[in-house]
């Protein structure tokens, strides 16, 4: 997807790779059933929601899908590390034969969206 600028994030997600569309679309799923009024968008050529501020994105690399949100505590980074998930500061690594973790990835979603309107 080098040299490719998406305007939509089913746009991103219908050029992406197969075995990576899945993974997206839940994750697009499960923030907008998480917070309903979360704006949808781009922002450094992937896929940015906002809900009072940046309340979630998500982005492609070579064999996993890494999933971004400011909320991800260390805490909950141990629990996702346990299931076999690989986690930055602020990420989390999905590969494409794995599960997203939607108990996880709802929690932190509704956090997020918690904390950006104190």
């Amino acid at each position: 997807m080098k040299d490719f600028n998406p305007t939509t994030v089913d746009e991103f997600i219908n050029a992406a790779p197969q075995e990576s569309q899945g993974i997206m679309l839940r994750l697009k799923k499960l923030i907008e059933v998480t917070v309903p009024n979360a704006e949808e968008g781009i922002s450094w050529n992937v896929p940015i929601y906002k809900y009072y501020g940046i309340l979630a994105g998500f982005s492609l690399a070579k064999k996993h899908v890494s999933f971004g949100i400011d909320s991800l505590t260390t805490e909950m980074r141990e629990i996702l590390k346990e299931k076999g998930y690989k986690t930055g500061k602020k990420t989390i690594q999905i590969k494409f034969d794995q599960e997203v973790p939607t108990t996880e990835i709802k929690e932190l979603i509704k956090e997020q969206a918690r904390q950006n309107k104190l």
